[in-house]
């Protein structure tokens, strides 16, 4: 015998209850079945509905209509689809309940109240007519079918709505009422019971499935099989996290805590009858009979330490605290009984070691009533400031890591925890019981999809995320979209899965909820773009999701770099070649470091100095070694040392100037370039990066175009003017040359002082040989001396930097996985 239950969303149709049928009679070839059925789908909510809000007998009938309505539309697509089809039969049942339901509403409007035993009777009825119309189809499928009644034998206690059986009556009652007299196939009416007073009951939510559980102990069953809508239970909600993946097999108490933590799938009540009788219960999806589902059986499989993550919503935290608390006999279980009094259930407890707070997760639709009958029961203690007053926390989830394979298994907790804070989630309480089984966290429940993201990566899909937001998208912007288009195929294979979800130029920030299409972004620029500030891809992050943000900024612009605090603060990662935020203010300095530290972010600069060159990163290493930074010699602008070169193979200023700024090597205006500014910017970011308190103002700048110059103008100007400095800066490159010297431009950092300028250096000199775009660097240290510690390498030129950027880009993956 197996036990066979399907849901209403198995019959929600006629084509459903022939699905149903095809998978019944290839079931009852093998062995005998006996199915349990809900109420075709949404019925029992428009019953629930009609009793609760009894109006007058017009409304009742506008009810009884809409519901007659659903049930027929089944017959009728039945009788015209099958063969052989019994209506008659299903339209005298109709009929007869149609009848019983107007008999009891009328009755309820004239009491203007539902009496709970009349209610379970009302919304009962679904059950009763899908059992006819099953069984009329099978007949037509010319099998034999026996119709189980659970009045006579399942027993309940007298609670009317949410009935619990007694299972060793019911199998008794059982055994006198039906062994030996049924069929091949029998059919029973699921989520109905009765108690001693012969009144009917019903068993709760999923109460289906605990009438299939109790009939699958009263039939000593082989299996009792539950089939719904999905393939079977997954290792978390797949509608939050569309990574989950199916669980073959779950132990009964791996089953019974997700059950209990949210898992719809499966009620506690359901496991309890099959645990107790180790009944093996199987999940199953009627839409894809073939798939394998999920088992639930008594072997213990522990090769998963976790199987599965899962959440409980709508809950509220309830404090009870007061030094009347603390060695006080007696006072939790006043607590509790309370809570048992008023039939409130628990979700969750927790006790501080101090005796002084007993706290705990109710539903929130009982928060009130939880705080009032505390209030009552504790008044005395209260007036007398033994207690403080009752505090209630709402809009609360729980998460639950759950599995037999977490016992004595070190560092899931810890694991568990750090997936929480890398979700920037803090915790409310904690609870875990001595059987290591699971592991519940209290959060707010905001911030509950992000947790399960988190864990579910970090435990399961191992696919960690990178959700990046770009603002600028002109030469290096551009370059880098291409270089990331170029590289997340690639970067899935290695279970990394980078998306861009906002691009920005000058008009704004356009978003994507699944990440802009790399290769077509520029259709996007421009369509319902909004401000690029903190809070609008905040906004964006939290109604998506998001749990590993990144700010990359490839502008120039000041007013970004001086909110890149802003984005911190917000649980941003921040990525830039832009050198304004390093070299404004110490204090500014100092504070984006804070904000970093303070959010467990990464401000990550690489390309500032040395463009695809680990510049930044060498020092720090570096410092963080012991060693300390002697003196600095470096090349530092590909655009310089391009230019340089040119002029020691006879080029004029004017001409490698034209030839640099043509090829994309100098910024737009190559005065930004000639100035020395941007050496004497990554010049200054060196020195701080080494520890030095430094100011901008404290560089000491030459730059190549010399005081008496005159560099104003538009840009075409100013190169048709760069003429007239060609053989002063000849003659300059003519004199070191007749001494076995070129001319490099060089920032130094000597005693503890900074400065950029011209030098004549021999072929002795670590940078004689640097140009064409190259940059190169000498570290001399307490560590490197005599000898420096040299980095050389192209510093100018879009892709070069683009890919340094790229690489600090995936370094916030690091820091996000670090134990």
């Amino acid at each position: 015998m197996r036990v066979l239950k399907f849901g209403g969303s198995s019959l929600a149709n006629a084509q459903r209850f022939m699905q149903v049928a095809n998978i019944i009679t290839e079931v009852s070839q093998k062995t005998s079945v006996a199915i349990v059925v809900s109420a075709p789908q949404g019925v029992t909510n428009h019953l629930v509905s009609l009793a609760q809000t009894p109006t007058d007998n017009t409304a009742n009938q506008q009810g009884l209509n809409q519901f007659k309505q659903v049930i027929t539309a089944i017959i009728d697509d039945l009788s015209t689809t099958i063969d052989g089809f019994d209506r008659q039969h299903c339209e005298q049942a109709l009929t007869h309940w149609e009848q019983e339901l107007s008999h009891y509403l009328q009755g309820v409007t004239l009491l203007k109240f539902c009496p709970e035993h009349i209610r379970a009777r009302i919304i009962s009825t679904g059950e009763r007519l899908s059992v006819a119309m099953l069984s009329a189809v099978l007949s037509a499928k010319e099998q034999t079918v026996s119709v189980i009644d659970p009045e006579k034998f399942l027993i309940t206690n007298n609670s009317s709505l949410n009935a619990v059986a007694d299972l060793v009556l019911c199998k008794e009652q059982f055994q006198q009422a039906y062994q030996g007299n049924l069929a091949n196939i029998a059919i029973m009416p699921g989520f109905i019971g009765v108690n001693n007073q012969g009144e009917v009951t019903t068993l709760g939510r999923n109460g289906s499935d605990y009438s299939a559980a109790v009939l699958a102990v009263c039939t000593e069953a082989q299996c009792c099989e539950i089939w719904t809508d999905v393939d079977g239970i997954y290792n978390a909600d797949p509608r939050v996290i569309p990574e989950a993946t199916l669980l073959d097999y779950l132990s009964y108490q791996e089953a019974m805590e997700l059950s209990y933590f949210g898992a719809s799938v499966l009620h506690p009540k359901t496991i309890g009858p099959i645990a107790q009788y180790h009944i093996p219960c199987l999940i199953k999806n009627t839409g894809n009979p073939a798939a394998k589902g999920t088992l639930i059986a008594t072997e213990n499989d522990q090769k998963q330490q976790v199987k599965a993550i899962s959440n409980l919503d709508d809950l509220t935290m309830v404090n009870v605290s007061g030094p009347g608390m603390k060695g006080m006999v007696g006072m939790a279980s006043r607590v509790f009984a309370t809570m048992s009094r008023e039939k409130i259930s628990l979700v969750m407890i927790s006790q501080s070691s101090s005796e002084y707070c007993i706290s705990f997760c109710i539903y929130s639709s009982d928060a009130l009533q939880a705080k009032n009958s505390l209030a009552e029961e504790f008044e005395l203690e209260l007036l007398n400031g033994l207690l403080e007053p009752v505090k209630l926390k709402s809009e609360l989830s729980v998460i639950s890591l759950v599995g037999d394979g977490m016992h004595h298994q070190r560092g899931v907790a810890a694991k568990f925890f750090s997936s929480l804070a890398q979700a920037r989630v803090n915790v409310v309480a904690i609870a875990q019981d001595s059987s290591e089984r699971s592991i519940s966290v209290v959060i707010e429940q905001r911030k509950c999809t992000d947790a399960l993201k988190v864990s579910h990566q970090n435990f399961f899909s191992h696919r960690p995320t990178i959700d990046v937001f770009l603002v600028g998208c002109g030469v290096v912007g551009s370059e880098l979209i291409a270089q990331i288009a170029r590289q997340q195929d690639t970067l899935k294979k290695q279970n990394i899965d980078l998306k861009v979800y906002g691009v920005a130029n000058s008009k704004g920030m356009v978003f994507s909820k699944t990440g802009l299409n790399l290769q077509n972004y520029q259709a996007a620029l421009g369509q319902d773009a909004v401000a690029v500030t903190a809070q609008n891809i905040k906004a964006f992050v939290r109604e998506n999701h998001l749990i590993n943000p990144v700010l990359v900024d490839c502008t120039s612009n000041e007013q970004l770099a001086m909110s890149y605090v802003d984005y911190l603060q917000e649980g941003f990662h921040v990525v830039t070649p832009n050198k304004k935020a390093n070299t404004d203010s110490w204090q500014y300095y100092q504070a984006l470091r804070s904000a970093a530290q303070k959010t467990n972010r990464r401000f990550l600069y690489e390309t500032t100095v040395g463009a695809g060159l680990p510049v930044i990163d060498t020092l720090q290493s570096l410092i963080k070694a012991g060693d300390e930074l002697m003196r600095f010699e470096g090349i530092l602008s590909g655009s310089l040392s391009y230019i340089f070169g040119k002029l020691d193979e006879g080029m004029s200023l004017s001409q490698a100037t034209a030839i640099a700024k043509e090829n994309g090597f100098t910024e737009p205006d190559p005065r930004d370039d000639l100035s020395g500014m941007d050496v004497a910017r990554k010049l200054l970011i060196m020195a701080r990066e080494a520890g030095m308190q430094l100011e901008l103002s404290d560089i000491s700048i030459q730059s190549v175009l010399p005081e008496s110059f005159d560099d104003s103008g538009d840009i075409d100007t100013f190169m048709a003017n760069l003429v007239q400095l060609d053989s002063q800066i000849s003659e300059q490159v003519l004199t070191a040359k007749n001494k076995g010297k070129v001319l490099r431009y060089i920032g130094n950092i000597i005693d503890g002082k900074c400065q950029v300028s011209i030098e004549a250096v021999d072929s002795n000199h670590p940078l004689y040989s640097i140009k064409d775009g190259e940059n190169a660097l000498a570290i001399h240290s307490r560590y490197y001396q005599p000898l420096p510690f040299v980095l050389r390498g192209y510093g100018a030129g879009a892709a070069v930097t683009a890919a340094g950027v790229f690489g600090d880009i995936l370094r916030t993956l690091a820091w996000e996985h670090q134990d």
